[in-house]
């Protein structure tokens, strides 16, 4: 299968233009981004224009079960300069490690593939659970960035975190077999 990042307990594949109703029906729902989660409407025609203008550098993947099964997505992009990565998982299906792994899979192929000294990401603040997961996933906290966005009526903080190469060293899980 194309586009298929293998891990222990899922997979990454990539986002396809035909699957692009659910991934706008999961963007559109505010039940789906809990209270820390950015949250704004998007059509489905606009999230096909965004596809189709999607920077080279830019890519998102469904995290899915062993068995196929869409929990969320995980993806990456250019953050002027670095490279940022950004991930979301269905409500039921956190706090069991499908997100730690799913992070640790994308940087695994993002340090394999590219040139790449750093893989940064952000965070709520007061999103305690997101930054064990980054954590656990080896990113170091860097600090606060404040009023980086307006969302939900008021402007927000987010929380700077980063892996360097030198921390990451090797694959975690890609190309480990187990």
């Amino acid at each position: 299968m194309l586009g298929l990042l293998e891990g222990k307990t899922v997979n990454l594949r990539i986002v396809e233009r035909e699957d692009l109703p659910l991934y706008t029906e999961w963007h559109n729902t505010l039940e789906n981004a809990g209270e820390f989660e950015w949250w704004d409407q998007k059509s489905r025609v606009e999230a096909e224009k965004e596809y189709d203008n999607r920077p080279p550098d830019s890519k998102t993947f469904f995290v899915e079960k062993k068995d196929g099964v869409k929990i969320g997505w995980i993806g990456h992009f250019l953050a002027g300069g670095p490279l940022e990565i950004y991930y979301y998982l269905l409500p039921g299906e956190r706090g069991r490690g499908y997100g730690t792994e799913a992070i640790m899979v994308m940087v695994d192929y993002l340090f394999l593939s590219r040139g790449l000294m750093r893989v940064q990401a952000t965070c709520d603040p007061d999103n305690i659970a997101s930054q064990r997961v980054l954590e656990k996933a080896g990113f170091k906290r860097e600090g606060i960035r404040r009023r980086v966005g307006f969302t939900r009526g008021k402007w927000v903080d987010d929380c700077l975190y980063s892996i360097i190469r030198e921390e990451w060293k090797e694959p975690k899980i890609l190309t480990k077999k187990s």
